[in-house]
């Protein structure tokens, strides 16, 4: 068969197959869409030394094969599969599943993806046609097992650069640090750090790879950082020049690190959440020092079946108790951490919907709102009374970030979020006591640009609800922004071609995502996000006249993604 008849094998959704799992034309993929697939996962640690498994039946693979298919699974597909093949917002890849389709049946939806939800790895030179061959031999061999990270692992990895008496007893550079953007170099392993005064980079800092999230400390002075490699990097903002005290690696594949923030524990603790193994760690909040660490493993709140990898998404700090909140993706359960006594550990179990993700607090900072992507729900938690207070059901794939908080001039304070399977905003009342009717429930929702959209902002000082949708496969929807008068929500949106305003030079995908607010609400910042080797740039416009303000661009911005500004994410502004 040739390349252009298995192009229209696949374009018709025959029975389609994908490194995301098998399932019929009208099925879909559920939970995963192929702007989704887009992210580039983890580059596998060379501490990841797994047991390799041959399985009798399956295409044979040498050593070197088998490593090379290792790497490349880890890196492409874990994210959505699981480390161990069994599952998540991806379909499983076990061999019971793919023995019987044969390495040819395999090769071409790994070449040619499929309108179900499959990128085409292939055909798209993602990967070359020899390693196409080899990952459709390698998924019909069992997974490796890779190896646990315990309290050895971790301290073995374990550094203190600049221990605590050794630095600063003040502040000792002129930033307005309230106002510092930490903006993630995804592909570099970096992050930059921008005075948002000035618009100029402070200082460059090396961290783990693809910097997931930033997080402040309470007083604000560290900065906390997680690779998707499992390495957290501390960041001390009071030096002359704001660089690395400590660090540690938690696991193999890594998305979430928080800091206590209730009082009389500010700055005390870090908490970090892996993938691989699953499991989240309690630390020093100023050394990295582990502490305690904690198992996910465990039963399904659905059909109650043991999970092998219940991988840890989300962790947000509590403002009623002192406690961390951590979202168990796999298992669809939301635990309340407290870290009073870390000798008595006390974990409140709740159960919600799978698959847990992304998620932030009403305006309140009571609520806890997080998408159950899997099962298309928005779950809300009561962290004063540690109870769940509803699941309300949404389009496809919501996919907030931190959603955004406005006040809906017919029905109060609401919630928003995008969607990455369509391009509807959902809108959710979150006030039971002055608009108890709406509460908890959709009272809007909005038609966007397109799927593919990963964030949501706005700001309590501005009148404007930004929507980005970078995974879309449209260019001119991937590469501009959609906002909304927050006043006026019904009349639909105004574009703006942000990519566009950025004037880049030479090729590449120029996506723009995830915008964010300088401290006083009158700027969004946007990454316009091209490849490793392309020019990318943070464009600045004035929220209140929608224009252009300012473009940075400077040759050490690598994959800009998220940018994380020190007020509004210590005090959890959005």
């Amino acid at each position: 068969m040739d390349r252009t008849a298995i192009a229209r094998l696949a374009a018709a959704g025959v029975l389609v197959f994908s490194t995301l799992g098998v399932y019929a034309k009208d099925s879909g993929h559920p939970g995963t869409t192929p702007g989704e697939m887009r992210y580039k996962g983890a580059p596998i640690p060379e501490q990841m030394k797994s047991k390799d498994v041959i399985t009798p039946g399956a295409p044979h693979l040498t050593e070197a094969e088998f490593a090379k298919a290792k790497k490349i699974y880890f890196e492409r597909c874990a994210g959505c599969h699981g480390v161990l093949r069994k599952g998540a917002t991806g379909k499983p890849l076990t061999p019971d599943i793919t023995l019987g389709k044969g390495t040819d049946y395999l090769k071409v939806f790994i070449d040619f993806g499929s309108p179900a939800g499959m990128p085409n790895w292939g055909s798209s030179g993602q990967l070359t046609p020899d390693e196409v061959t080899l990952m459709a031999k390698y998924l019909q061999n069992d997974p490796p097992i890779p190896p646990e990270w315990g309290m050895k692992e971790m301290k073995a990895s374990w550094k203190v650069l600049v221990p605590p008496e050794k630095r600063p007893k003040k502040k000792m550079n002129n930033y307005d640090l309230d106002n510092v953007f930490s903006v993630t170099l995804r592909d570099a392993g970096q992050v930059a750090l921008i005075d948002g005064d000035t618009k100029k980079i402070i200082n460059i800092i090396d961290t783990g790879y693809a910097v997931h999230i930033s997080r402040y400390s309470t007083s604000g002075r560290y900065l906390f950082v997680v690779g998707r490699d499992a390495k957290v990097n501390l960041i001390d903002l009071w030096m002359k020049k704001p660089d690395n005290v400590a660090e540690i690696k938690i696991g193999m594949e890594a998305r979430s690190v928080e800091t206590s923030k209730y009082k009389g524990y500010e700055d005390k603790y870090a908490i970090a959440g892996a993938y691989w193994p699953p499991q989240y760690v309690i630390m020093k909040g100023d050394t990295l020092e582990p502490l305690k660490i904690v198992s996910t493993r465990g039963y399904t709140v659905d059909t109650q079946e043991y999970h092998p990898e219940p991988r840890v998404a989300a962790i947000v700090a509590s403002h009623q108790h002192p406690e961390f909140i951590v979202n168990v993706k796999e298992t669809g359960k939301v635990l309340m951490v407290d870290y009073e006594d870390l000798d008595n550990l006390k974990v409140t179990s709740i159960d919600a919907a799978r698959y847990l993700h992304d998620g932030g607090w009403d305006s309140t900072h009571r609520y806890f709102m997080t998408a159950a992507n899997k099962s298309n729900k928005i779950c809300v938690i009561d962290s004063k009374e540690d109870k769940l207070t509803a699941l309300v059901d949404v389009t496809k794939i919501p996919h907030p970030g931190r959603g955004a908080n406005l006040k809906d001039p017919r029905y109060g304070p609401v919630w928003v979020t995008s969607a990455l399977g369509n391009d509807h905003v959902t809108v959710i009342g979150t006030d039971p006591v002055k608009h108890k009717k709406n509460a908890w429930k959709v009272v809007r929702t909005l038609k966007g640009q397109g799927g593919g959209s990963l964030f949501v902002k706005t700001h309590p000082k501005s009148k404007n609800l930004w929507v980005d949708s970078p995974l879309n496969p449209d260019t001119k929807v991937s590469q501009s922004v959609a906002v909304f008068d927050v006043d006026h929500l019904d009349k639909g949106y105004e574009v703006l071609p942000i990519a566009e305003w950025a004037g880049l030079k030479g090729e590449g995908p120029k996506r723009v995502v995830q915008p964010e607010y300088n401290k006083a609400g009158d700027e969004v910042w946007f990454s316009v996000w091209s490849g490793k080797e392309q020019e990318s740039a943070i464009v600045i416009v004035d929220d209140k006249t929608r224009k252009l303000k300012q473009v940075i661009k400077d040759k050490r911005l690598v994959t800009p993604t998220g940018k994380f500004n020190v007020y509004n994410t210590m005090h959890d502004i959005y």
